[in-house]
């Protein structure tokens, strides 16, 4: 099992660019994968998550050159029915999002597919994707009472007009692309808004879709095209840097070349309400995405109170949310973060026990946590979970506590950021 200590306490000066989005990595392989003709994918996240989708397709006969001079990805599309049965089942790994999207493409295929995962994916709940994709017309099995492995015999849909008890886009997105093999609109309208890459992408690759506040609709059957695409740095990613940097006196960094695309950048506002010396440079947009430069200085930061859409909009950036909380003056107070109970680990309950074990003082909601900030944060030994943003979190916490920290379990990390501990020692050279 690896482990990494932190020991180096010094300010965090310089640049860096976060390694490109994970989520947008994941949907620009699918979409491409089931356009007509050639795609190319620039700035590609070269990590396990992404890759594990792009796995998929591969055992599904599209053609896929990622060995090219510029590191760029060439995806050969196959469109919307021309997929193939894998002759083995398809290995997830520790990734939600390729499993939850695949079942959405997966539910239109006429043969029978199987997904499985790690075993921290395996603990993950399906259902909520099972459950609209069966009322379309999909077969999906589970022998372990709605987790994985799932069986999924697909084709033969119908559309839906599906009311989401909850506002995910993993959900959203199954169901869109399940869609779009239909005949006629499929909608789904959520309880609050999340995260719009799968729409974005639907628009730039050509298909019909309708956005009407909570609810979208895309209408199936359609050609999809070719994209050009290239992917902007990871929100999520940066935002470790963005709590590293308010929280370590005397640090000052820009993170260059990230997304800000609204429905991601909750944690931005949050910080911004507890104190955070935080802004925007060079805005633009890449490929139907918004990007900036960010700039970090070190601030006190302050407690606060949040839950509702803001907290849905900072749902992955809860560990390190967290760690800011432990050392802002006063009380933080986060709701309506319940979906986090069904992440790669429990992140509520996993960040109260390990936050607890450097001296800080949790009380832990059904739906969240109140934290009561400290000065110095105890050195530790803390364990990942196996998640890699509880890993990275309790990392960056280890830079504002006495002595050394240690993370165990910390493989995880490469799922969605290879080279963070680099990345991070490299901003604490003098």
């Amino acid at each position: 099992m690896s482990q990494i200590s932190i020991k180096e306490k010094a300010p965090l000066q310089g640049e860096l660019s976060p390694p490109s989005d994970k989520s947008i990595s994941h949907r620009a392989i699918i979409f491409s994968a089931l356009a007509d003709g050639r795609s190319l994918i620039r700035n590609f996240l070269q990590a396990e998550d992404p890759l594990r989708t792009l796995q998929a397709f591969r055992q599904m006969n599209v053609k896929i050159d990622d060995k090219t001079p510029n590191q760029e990805i060439i995806i050969h599309g196959k469109g919307l029915n021309g997929l193939k049965e894998s002759r083995d089942i398809i290995d997830c790994g520790n990734s939600g999002t390729t499993m939850r999207l695949l079942s959405g493409v997966l539910a239109g295929q006429p043969f029978t597919s199987t997904l499985t995962g790690d075993k921290y994916l395996l603990r993950r709940p399906m259902k909520r994707i099972i459950s609209p994709l069966t009322e379309m017309g999909a077969l999906i099995t589970s022998d372990n009472s709605g987790f994985p492995p799932i069986k999924i015999k697909g084709g033969g849909l119908k559309p839906i007009n599906y009311i989401s008890p909850v506002a995910s886009a993993q959900v959203k997105s199954a169901i869109l692309l399940a869609g779009l093999y239909c005949e006629g609109l499929t909608t789904i309208t959520e309880p609050e808004k999340s995260r719009d890459h799968t729409e974005r992408m639907l628009k730039a690759a050509g298909v019909d879709i309708d956005i009407r506040g909570l609810e979208v609709g895309v209408r199936g059957r359609a050609v999809l095209k070719p994209m050009d695409i290239t992917i902007p740095g990871d929100f999520s990613s940066a935002a470790f840097f963005m709590v590293a940097g308010s929280l370590v006196p005397g640090s000052e960094i820009l993170i260059k070349n990230t997304g800000i695309n609204s429905t991601r950048t909750g944690l931005m506002d949050i910080l911004k309400m507890m104190g955070a010396n935080i802004e925007f440079h060079n805005m633009r947009e890449v490929s139907g995405e918004p990007v900036a430069d960010i700039s970090v200085k070190y601030a006190e930061l302050r407690g606060v109170e949040v839950g509702g859409e803001l907290v849905l909009r900072a749902i992955d950036e809860f560990p390190i949310l967290c760690v800011a909380a432990a050392k802002a003056i006063g009380t933080t107070r986060i709701t309506g973060a319940g979906e986090l109970r069904v992440k790669e680990s429990d992140r509520i309950a996993a960040m109260a026990s390990e936050l607890r074990r450097m001296g800080v003082s949790i009380e832990e909601l059904e739906d969240g946590l109140v934290i009561e900030g400290r000065e110095r944060l105890n050195s530790a030994v803390i364990q990942s979970h196996g998640d890699h943003r509880i890993a990275m979190a309790m990392l960056i916490a280890g830079l504002i506590a006495e002595g050394e920290t240690r993370v165990e379990d910390t493989d995880c990390v490469n799922t969605s950021f290879p080279g963070f501990v680099e990345m991070l020692k490299g901003l604490m050279k003098r």
